[in-house]
């Protein structure tokens, strides 16, 4: 599986971004899939996941009520839609993806994209 990811760029703070995430897969509509994200100098962290198997989505604390995750199935896409953003939202973005439906509070993902910057400036 390749994933794709765009729609990064500068942004100001309280501003809007929405990212794209392209799967090969040929299970993308079962498949999990997820947003993470590495900030300068700091670990890459959990961002939300959305798992196709009953429709649920899940968020990290610090982006829920202004983060959301969707999917087009027939796309293969999913998307991070980012709103009233702060500075601190800024880094890396990595999309990923999975076959096995575990809790999404599990973080292990096989596949991953190769990133897209975020930042928003104060």
């Amino acid at each position: 599986v390749q994933l794709q990811a765009s729609g990064g760029g500068l942004v100001q703070a309280g501003g809007s971004l929405r990212l794209s995430c392209v799967s090969s897969g040929e299970t993308f509509n079962s498949d999990t899939m997820a947003w993470f994200r590495q900030a300068p100098g700091k670990e890459r962290a959990f961002v939300g996941a959305n798992r196709r198997r009953g429709g649920t989505t899940y968020y990290a604390d610090s982006v829920k009520g202004r983060f959301t995750i969707s999917r087009d199935n027939a796309k293969k896409t999913v998307y991070l839609q980012m709103n009233s953003l702060k500075a601190e939202d800024t880094g890396v973005y990595y999309c990923a993806a999975r076959h096995e439906s575990r809790q999404l509070t599990d973080l292990v993902y096989a596949y991953w994209g190769q990133g897209t910057q975020v930042t928003v400036s104060s």
